[in-house]
């Protein structure tokens, strides 16, 4: 595990730059807007799992398709990392701004793929290749929107207000969950089983993509925060900022460790629909609520750590909460699973999903803090595509595979308490960053 030294993690300031100048609530909910769009059209996939993986996964039993629907889930991660360097760059070259559209672009192509590609049962073979080339193309696109995002919405804010401001990142992926939630809770409702899996799970994807217009226009009218920004002057080669991303790896790999428990927390959250329908045996519409329950949870208490990281610092909002997960997941999973229902099912993803987003609003604050404006976007795109990608997208395949290797519905409590575990020690190493002004400011 590497040392906590401050002096070890965050590098020596760059010379003076003129701050960007702050940016108003208005503009910063352009950004706030298409992350959440994004989210959605990526997360909408793993609440509908069920319904694709029998649309374009067909196998020998239940559990074998829906293996399968997870599997490519996870390929939805592959580019991310991709998706988070190309843009990365773009952003710390060019501007947070072009970035941003860009990613939007990005998704409205895989989107359109997901909504319109026909069933295997119409076209055969050719249904589950794009359907994976669209998940590789929505990845590109996510991996690529969370660092610029990330970026502006920080350097937009003054120090004192940092945590509130960058919080809006995952409080954003909230507002995400409670709309695919509740869009998944009414089409379960009012259509029949057969409908959502001949046409009602493309809905959400097909709505997502009139919104999308909208979102381009909003972040057309954005301003730029990168500082001194080089948009439209001499970029330093691309070889030489991925040899400075280098030299500053240790705090990269801390940066993944700290993100591990809280991405792998948060796609349990969202696996808890495929979760109640397959494993609990609960209706559909239940299943969608608790959906509901991990958005409204994450949007509140991700907007509550960063206010509480302003007042009394990132770490002790991102270690206790961390520490309440681990210690409460266990005994909350083994009430629900020995007599599920609808209100167990809620106040479990409910619990669970507030103390994540506590720590997780402060942890991704944290990670444009470690770095200096010209490498701020590519190094939290990167830290954050690779910890999401290897641990998160690999969460839903992995409690899949724990639950029908054991037989135990327990497996998810435990894959939750051994990733916060390796969390915690990378988060006690990290150093305090709250008040401190970001490198080129």
């Amino acid at each position: 595990m590497p040392h906590a030294s401050t002096a070890a993690v965050v590098p020596p300031r760059a010379g003076p730059q003129a701050p960007a100048a702050p940016v108003p609530r208005r503009v910063a909910a352009a950004a706030v807007a298409g992350n959440a769009l994004e989210f959605y059209d990526f997360l909408s996939y793993a609440f509908f799992a069920v319904y694709i993986g029998k649309a374009f996964f067909p196998a020998a039993t239940p559990h074998a398709s829906l293996l399968t629907t997870v599997a490519v889930f996870w390929v939805g991660f592959f580019t991310r990392p991709l998706g988070g360097l190309v843009f990365g760059l773009v952003a710390d070259r060019a501007g947070r701004r072009p970035a941003m559209l860009g990613t939007i672009a990005m998704i409205t192509v895989g989107t359109l793929g997901l909504a319109v590609t026909p069933s295997y049962e119409r076209i055969g073979i050719a249904a589950p290749v794009l359907v994976v080339a669209a998940r590789l193309v929505q990845g590109l696109a996510l991996g690529g929107e969370v660092g610029p995002a990330t970026a502006f919405l920080v350097e937009g804010a003054g120090a004192s207000r940092r945590g509130r401001m960058g919080s809006w990142q995952s409080a954003s992926q909230g507002v995400a969950l409670v709309v695919a939630g509740a869009m998944g809770a009414l089409l379960t409702s009012v259509l029949t089983p057969a409908q959502m899996q001949d046409w009602g799970w493309r809905v959400p994807f097909a709505l997502a993509l009139l919104a999308l217009p909208f979102v381009v226009v909003l972040r057309r009218a954005m301003p730029e925060t990168l500082a001194g920004s080089r948009a439209g002057g001499r970029a330093a080669p691309g070889g030489g900022h991925l040899a400075a991303l280098a030299r500053v790896r240790g705090r990269a790999v801390l940066g993944v460790l700290s993100i591990l428990g809280g991405t792998v927390s948060s796609y349990v959250g969202n696996y808890m629909t495929t979760y109640a329908i397959a494993t609990l045996k609960l209706s559909p519409v239940v299943a969608m609520l608790a959906s509901v329950a991990v958005g409204v949870s994450t949007l509140v208490f991700a907007l509550l750590g960063g206010w509480l990281s302003d007042r009394v610092g990132r770490k002790p909002v991102m270690i206790w909460p961390r520490l309440g997960v681990l210690l409460l997941a266990v005994p909350a999973f083994a009430w629900l699973v020995g007599a599920p229902s609808a209100w167990k099912l809620l106040a479990t993803t409910f619990v669970l999903s507030a103390l994540n987003a506590l720590s997780a609003a402060p942890q991704i604050v944290t990670l444009p803090e470690l770095f200096p404006a010209r490498l701020r976007a590519t190094g939290v795109s990167l830290v954050y595509a690779v910890g999401v990608s290897v641990f998160g997208g690999s969460t839903q395949w992995v409690v899949t595979w724990l639950i029908g290797a054991t037989g135990s519905a327990m497996a998810p409590a435990w894959y939750l308490v051994a990733t916060s575990l390796l969390t915690l020690g990378a988060m006690l190493a990290l150093p305090e960053t709250a008040g401190r002004p970001l490198d080129g400011e």
